[in-house]
């Protein structure tokens, strides 16, 4: 199996995450991914990811340097409000997982003025992503 392929789920969540400048390139057997996360939870989410595809880090064919972008992070830390478009196979309680702090019910809260019904979203919906 390609490493892109063992991968995939960590490079298809930075895509949807909105990693800046992208970057997973193969060499000598190592997966090399990097670029810069909108958020703090991007990045661990990214990391997490990692840790559910090789539990014990001990493969060593990834390198995973994934920064934060600084204009991004200081919006979310002045309580700029952030928002997140609903991909395909997502769920109110798997999008909070990308926001350590938050539940699906304070993203539920966060609009009410558009979702009547929690198990119902939709994708390409944005959605408020409230600050802790």
């Amino acid at each position: 199996m390609a490493l892109t392929d063992k991968y995939q789920k960590l490079t298809d969540t930075a895509k949807q995450q909105k990693v800046a400048n992208l970057s997973a390139r193969e060499q000598d057997g190592v997966l090399y991914v990097s670029g810069k996360a909108p958020s703090e939870a991007v990045k661990q989410r990214l990391w997490d990811i990692h840790g559910e595809i090789d539990p014990d880090m001990r493969a060593g064919d990834l390198v995973l340097n994934i920064e934060v972008d600084a204009g991004s992070a200081s919006k979310l830390e002045t309580g700029a409000e952030t928002s997140y478009t609903v991909q395909k196979g997502d769920s109110l309680s798997k999008i909070a997982k990308n926001y350590p702090g938050l539940t699906w019910q304070n993203i539920f809260e966060a609009n009410k003025d558009q979702i009547k019904n929690p198990d119902l979203i939709h994708p390409g919906q944005k959605l408020k992503i409230p600050s802790k």
